[in-house]
Formats: C-alpha cells, structure tokens, sequence
C-alpha cells in the first residue's frame, strides 16, 4: 500500500472479464480492467461511473421514471480496493424524483452521485432538434489510446476515432470489451455510462505525458436514454488561462444523440515536465 492509500496494482486480478466482482449486496471488488490512468493504484472514474448508475437503476425501478440529469462530484483519489455502494432516495416523487448513490473506499467517500428521474409522456408528436448523428463506427478508423493513456481501463476499450488525441476536438465511439460486473446484466445506460468519463482523454487539447488535467466531476444530461453497447462522443476540450478546464461531449448512440456531458479539470503542468 502507498503512502497515499493507493494499493500495489499486481494485486488486482489481470484478464478478468468484467470492471468488478461483487463481493456483497453492497460491496465491490475492482479488477485490473477498472485501473486509472493517472495513478496506477487508482479506480477509472468511467468503470466506477456505471457501478453507480446501475445500482441506481436498481433502486426502487419504475418505468415511469427516467433518469434526466447524472452529476457525479469526485471527493478524491479513488483507490482500488473493495467499493461500497449505497443508494438512498432523497426526494421521492411520482413525476420527480432524487436519487442519491455514494461510493466509499475504507470507510472514505470517494464519489457523490446525484440522479434526477422524472416521469415519462409520450411527445413523439413534437420530439425534435437533437442534431445530426455521428458518422458510423465503422466509418472511422479503429484507435489505439493506449500510446498515450497508461490504465487497464483504457486497454480494455474498444475504440474508433477520427483524431488522435491532443487536438482539442474528436469524435470517437468506445466500447467496453469487458463486463461492468462479474456475472451479472446490466442495463445499457448504465453500460454506456461507464464509459463517459473517457471523453476527457479522447478529446484533450494537452498532451498528457506533459500535463494532467483530471477531471473533478461528471454533470450528464440526457433526453433520451441510450441502447446497444457503443457510446458515440463530440467532443471538445477548452483550457482556460489560470489552470481550470472544460471538456464538454454530446452524447451519441446508433441512432444519434441522446444527450450532452460536461467535465470540469483542474490543469496542471506534470513535475517531471518542468523546465
């Protein structure tokens, strides 16, 4: 275990084939393919994202409800240890609902989820203004971010791209080759939810060997909820001048969009970058 709590990475399980194993009703083990890019010892914000939108799908599920807003505020490192997810509802409602899901590691809280549901009518009649689809995924050419993104989270992507990292702008569609969970279904949202947190590196402005730009939360706007198992990001990135960051998305699937993301980064030069 480091000095900051983060434990060896040759201690999680290597070529398992999900995110996590369930260890309890409430408890989760990370495997190797949920490992971060910025600390080797740390948990991708986009593997623990779908854990804690699939058990929010799991709590109290009614399909007059659907979920409208996903805010996921990042507490602090997250290391890659046993997880405890709770879910709780904090505003019931039959047409507007709040739900909360707090993820914790060693008795720390280390992302605070926030999920706004409300009642679904039918307005096909008027449903418009989403914009136009992404190019197909086998329009674009299959990428490789493991040249500039360490983690067994990003190996374990399958992803096409129209740009390499560090232009500022991309469109890009992922994939995750693993389950989010051992032996278990899983909805799609909660799917292509975990994968979102990507958009941060696909669509970066800066070129990571030489700055760090972590993002310091995760706000998802949907208008209609994704299906199938290719989340389809637009990405662009925007770095202001006094190390604050935006990485903003519109969110796709195969039969266009379904919605937008934004990511707050805090912009740093990386120490052995200096000079």
């Amino acid at each position: 275990m480091s000095d900051r709590g983060l434990p060896d990475p040759a201690t999680l399980e290597a070529d398992a084939p999900a995110y996590y194993r369930r260890t309890g009703p409430t408890t989760f083990r990370p495997t190797l393919r949920a490992q971060g890019a910025w600390q080797p010892g740390e948990q991708h914000m986009a593997a623990l994202t779908g854990l804690l939108t699939s058990a929010v799908l799991q709590h109290e599920p009614g399909p007059e409800l659907q979920p409208a807003r996903l805010t996921f505020e990042i507490l602090g490192l997250i290391p890659a240890l046993e997880t405890t997810v709770t879910v709780r509802t904090l505003r019931p409602g039959r047409t507007i609902e709040l739900v909360g899901a707090d993820a914790e590691v060693a008795g720390r809280p280390v992302v605070r989820a926030r999920v706004w549901r409300l009642a679904t009518v039918d307005t096909a009649e008027v449903a418009g203004g989403a914009g136009a689809p992404l190019p197909a995924p086998q329009e674009l050419p299959p990428a490789d971010p493991s040249r500039y993104w360490p983690g067994g989270f990003i190996a374990s992507l399958d992803v096409r791209a129209e740009r390499a990292p560090g232009e500022g702008r991309n469109r890009a569609w992922l994939r995750a080759r693993p389950a989010l969970v051992a032996d278990e279904e899983v909805a799609d949202l909660a799917r292509l939810m975990g994968l979102v947190d990507a958009a941060n590196g696909l669509g970066c402005r800066v070129d990571p060997r030489r700055w760090m730009f972590p993002n310091t939360d995760l706000t998802v706007h949907l208008h209609r909820l994704p299906t199938g198992d290719r989340l389809g990001l637009d990405t662009e990135q925007v770095v202001g001048p006094t190390g604050l960051g935006l990485t903003s998305s519109v969110l796709h699937d195969r039969h266009g969009p379904v919605g937008r993301a934004e990511q707050v980064l805090t912009v740093r030069r990386l120490p052995a970058a200096t000079g």
